[in-house]
């Protein structure tokens, strides 16, 4: 099915002052040019210009009638210059319709040719797809009250950054400061639990996007105190994702404003995916950490916490086995091994475990971590019996 092109100069020309709808038609526009350049880098390019002309048509609607205006502005004039190249090649392949082998070996060269430029557009139409999204998510962000609307561009813009670094997106992204938006959303508590939770998502996806430029921007900004005063599930699975990719610096970082001991509180909640997205916390800070975020949490009580979780876990397991042996049935889920993945299972273990492998510790302190766990063990036992078993796990291995 054919776009409509007729109002696609307006759209060019006015692009900072477009309404949301002429948007929508632009970026319609916009990705089924795109569409067609990527067929001409795939597909096999008739000799013949109409056979062309039919395939590729968005692409020449948007040469001709945005010729003027595609040269006139800074930022598309690249594309105005492949478009007019394309067109001439198309011209060009036209000429060489013969099987002599001159005509043979031209056309070679002039169909490589056109691929090479149709990869070029699709790189400045993305770019300029990049532009009218931002522009949308950023209008809708500041003007709607549709939460739906809402999530759904802002998750369009976490998928759209997790596809990997491009530098246009990276300009685009730092001019229209889209971190501090999401940034200041996640800290504002007048949004909804969802709106907030997806700028902790995307403010993840922006530092996998590339950490170089916004490391420092979590480190230096309110992002992570907001996450754990938030303390949803979400929120901790983020803070999480953000350790494993800042590391020791993001750890210093929590242990120096003191949220550690706000974080180890979260084992206590009732809620079940909390706790168990403060474990994964909690491990992970345990491997990146060094001495005085290990002391921290040590000190602040998480042994005792972990052992309460495993004594839950180890008691629930053992009424289930039982009820299986009465009932002569085992669940599928047992069968296949599911119990070995339970947040809580041998959570003590795992976290001595953590603070072995990890890289935030030296090998001396390493060992006056375990004996201080094997200590703490002992005295949180509820009796010889699980004394003997927890700490058997810490000193032959558990898997984490």
């Amino acid at each position: 099915m054919l776009l409509n092109y007729s109002k696609l100069s307006l759209c060019i020309s006015s692009s900072l002052f477009l309404s949301m709808e002429d948007h929508r038609k632009l970026l319609r526009v916009l990705e089924a040019a795109k569409r067609a350049s990527r067929d001409l880098q795939n597909k096999p390019v008739s000799v013949n210009y109409d056979s062309n002309s039919t395939i590729i048509e968005p692409l020449l609607e948007l040469e001709i009638e945005a010729q003027t205006i595609l040269s006139t502005l800074p930022y598309l004039f690249n594309l105005s210059q492949h478009l007019h190249t394309l067109k001439s090649l198309l011209r060009d392949l036209e000429q060489f319709k013969g099987y002599s082998f001159r005509s043979i070996f031209r056309r070679r060269l002039i169909t490589r040719e056109i691929s090479r430029v149709a990869s070029l557009i699709e790189a400045e139409l993305q770019a300029w797809i990049d532009r009218e999204s931002v522009a949308i998510m950023l209008r809708t962000l500041d003007e709607s009250t549709d939460e739906d609307a809402m999530l759904k561009l802002m998750n369009k813009f976490v998928t759209r950054v997790s596809l990997g670094f491009d530098r246009d997106l990276q300009n685009l992204i730092l001019k229209t400061k889209i971190f501090e938006i999401f940034e200041a959303m996640l800290c504002d508590s007048n949004y909804s639990k969802r709106i907030r939770e997806q700028s902790a998502l995307a403010i993840a996806a922006l530092v996998r996007f590339n950490k170089n430029v916004f490391v420092g921007l979590v480190l230096m900004g309110p992002t992570i105190r907001a996450l754990i005063s938030m303390a949803s599930n979400c929120s901790i699975q983020v803070l999480s994702t953000l350790i494993k990719l800042i590391r020791s610096p993001l750890v210093d970082e929590i242990e120096s404003n003191g949220e550690i001991p706000k974080i180890i509180s979260l084992l206590s909640y009732d809620d079940l995916l909390i706790r168990a997205a403060a474990i994964d916390c909690i491990l992970e800070i345990g491997y990146c950490g060094r001495k005085e975020a290990v002391e921290a949490m040590i000190e602040g009580g998480v042994i005792e916490k972990l052992m309460e979780l495993q004594r839950m876990e180890d008691r629930r397991d053992s009424n289930e086995t039982e009820s299986n042996s009465e009932n002569e049935e085992v669940s599928v889920e047992r069968q296949t091994g599911l119990l070995g993945n339970s947040p809580f299972a041998s959570c003590v273990a795992r976290f001595s475990i953590q603070l072995e492998v990890g890289e935030g510790l030296s090998k001396n302190e390493k060992k006056v971590f375990k004996l201080e766990i094997l200590r703490r063990v002992r005295e949180a036992s509820s009796s010889e019996e699980e004394a003997a078993s927890v700490v058997a796990e810490v000193l032959w291995g558990s898997s984490p």
